[in-house]
């Protein structure tokens, strides 16, 4: 078994379901133990699975865009592995779901509260213990909205174009300290934050189609984000500082474009 991540201690937010689930499940099968964190309940089962297969995890429910919180998530890590070797900072939602001028001020301070002050908070409370071991690995979702329109909404393109911009500029901030911060950028993830994507193809008889328009012809699942966020978090991506990793069966990798017809 391939053990990437054996001796590493890592904290997984938005753990209870989705890209957060598959990320904890994979790590502790590579080795790693984790802390699961969620606002949900649900995360006390993504750590009992874990712990059921043979792998170590805890969990823990906790508002991630609440300092206190992260505080103290944090501190458990370093309370019950005696540190902390990585974060995976996931947790966020969807965004507000409306066209931009449906917006409102409170749907926009809760989609950057979560998708991208929580972000702040996980690099703000983790990288005091990883400057002083001289090590650490600091991972964040961004998505491929935060590099070209048309993937989200407004506030969440806004939301995840803040989380690429945060691992840019700290990745300078932490020049020299043996720290390294990246991001992923997903594409069209079947997810629980995804499902009305779904629901809606799946209702109209098109869901066939979802997903076609990037050159793999498909959408993704979550444990293939799954498996890159072990990556970076791993001594493997040692080189690996500053970037934002698309995930997305090529999505972004192009201008839009119309399929040929033959």
């Amino acid at each position: 078994m391939d053990v990437m991540l054996k001796n590493k201690n890592i904290i997984i937010t938005g753990a209870a379901s989705g890209i957060g689930r598959a990320s904890s499940k994979l790590a502790a099968d590579f080795g790693a133990q984790v802390l699961c964190v969620d606002l949900s309940d649900a995360v006390h089962d993504t750590a009992a699975q874990i712990n059921e297969s043979g792998g170590r995890a805890i969990s823990l429910q906790a508002d991630v865009s609440d300092e206190a919180a992260v505080k103290g998530y944090v501190d458990t890590c370093i309370c019950e592995f005696g540190r902390i070797d990585g974060i995976y900072a996931n947790a966020g939602i969807g965004g507000g779901g409306k066209p931009m001028l449906e917006l409102t001020v409170e749907d926009w301070q809760r989609t950057l509260t979560v998708n991208t002050v929580s972000v702040f908070l996980a690099v703000k409370h983790t990288v005091p213990h990883f400057t002083q071991q001289g090590f650490g690995s600091i991972l964040c979702t961004a998505s491929v909205a935060a590099l070209r329109a048309n993937a989200g909404g407004v506030d969440y393109s806004a939301s995840k174009a803040g989380v690429v911009s945060i691992v840019q500029t700290v990745a300078y901030q932490l020049y020299g300290t043996g720290v390294r911060i990246n991001a992923i950028c997903p594409g069209l993830i079947e997810t629980g934050m995804t499902k009305p994507i779904f629901d809606r193809a799946r209702g109209k008889g098109s869901d066939d189609r979802i997903g076609q328009i990037n050159p793999t012809k498909r959408y993704g699942q979550p444990q293939e984000i799954g498996q890159m966020a072990c990556f970076l978090l791993s001594d493997r991506a040692s080189y690996v500082n500053g970037q934002a990793v698309p995930v997305d069966g090529g999505l972004s990798a192009s201008h839009p474009w119309v399929f040929p017809k033959v």
